[in-house]
């Protein structure tokens, strides 16, 4: 505060105490704010451009939209299928479902069954599949010798049909028997049909008869399946009885050759193999017993062409 003499802080002309600069209010400064952060915090404000919006959303319609949602969950499963089976061949790789390795080149895959698998419910058999791999046909067996009819073909013939499975029968051939009566139990067993697969013999064993013993009954039986059925019967036997004893003698039939766990069967010595049993172990739906699985050597035209017709 002045001193009580000193006047010089009033205004003589008014009589109110002067306003000095220090008095005086000094304007506030307005807040100084960088263009840099004007324009980040308007980025913020309006977020992605209202273009790449439509873009990602237009993107997120298709990928989840049923007509894509498949190729988006095989994209995902064969990646992870890929790298389960990491250093397997890809041709030959395990199918979980199935339980065995499969040649997967090839397209049409079956199986074949007797009264060893017991009850078999074929509608879950038609509805297996893995990745590419499904039961395309199946051979059944119907007889073997000359008194034996397996006590389930009558029921998987015709239950294997009703679900969609094209089915061959076949007999299991005794060589110490007559081939012609062999084939006489088949054929009075078994009544093939247009979309049949054509019959089969199923010859793996001397049965204590001499190999020319076995061709000359193995013979009689073919000419006489043959003869009714105006169809070529098919040999199934294994890769070494069939080099041992049949090779040379029944070139003019189709082969059903059994050789395991490889991941491909060249021709038989030059000879080009029809079916190919490359498993006795599959594990199929439908089935409470491990299974024999083949191949067959074409496509599904070339499979149309075998049926009877």
């Amino acid at each position: 505060m002045p001193p009580a003499n000193d006047n010089s802080w009033i205004d003589k002309a008014s009589g109110a105490p002067k306003r000095t600069a220090a008095s005086k209010k000094s304007p506030v400064p307005k807040k100084q704010v960088s263009s840099r952060t004007t324009g980040s915090r308007k980025k913020k404000r309006n977020g992605w451009p209202i273009g790449v919006k439509i873009a990602i959303a237009g993107v997120a319609l298709i990928l989840l939209s049923p007509f894509y949602y498949g190729y988006v969950v095989k994209f995902f499963t064969s990646t992870w299928r890929w790298m389960r089976n990491a250093g397997e061949n890809p041709h030959y790789r395990t199918y979980r479902s199935f339980n065995i390795r499969i040649p997967d080149k090839y397209a049409v895959h079956g199986i074949d069954v007797s009264y060893a698998q017991g009850t078999i419910d074929w509608q879950k058999v038609k509805t297996m599949q893995d990745d590419s791999v499904r039961i395309t046909f199946a051979f059944i067996k119907a007889t073997e010798g000359v008194l034996s009819v397996d006590p389930y073909f009558q029921r998987n013939w015709r239950e294997a049909a009703k679900a969609g499975i094209v089915c061959g029968a076949y007999h299991y051939f005794k060589p110490s028997k007559s081939g012609a009566w062999q084939a006489r139990l088949f054929l009075q067993t078994v009544k093939v049909e247009k979309g049949d697969l054509p019959m089969v013999v199923d010859v793996e064993e001397l049965n204590k008869v001499t190999p020319d013993e076995m061709r000359k009954q193995l013979k009689d039986f073919l000419t006489a399946v043959e003869k009714k059925t105006k169809i070529k019967p098919i040999i199934y036997s294994g890769l070494s009885f069939y080099q041992d004893y049949l090779q040379g003698s029944f070139d003019d039939y189709h082969l059903w050759v059994a050789s395991y766990d490889q991941p491909e069967m060249p021709p038989v010595n030059g000879r080009q193999w029809l079916l190919w049993q490359h498993s006795d172990k599959a594990t199929i739906t439908g089935i409470n017993h491990v299974v024999d699985f083949d191949a067959f050597y074409g496509d599904s035209l070339e499979f149309q062409k075998l049926l009877i017709k």
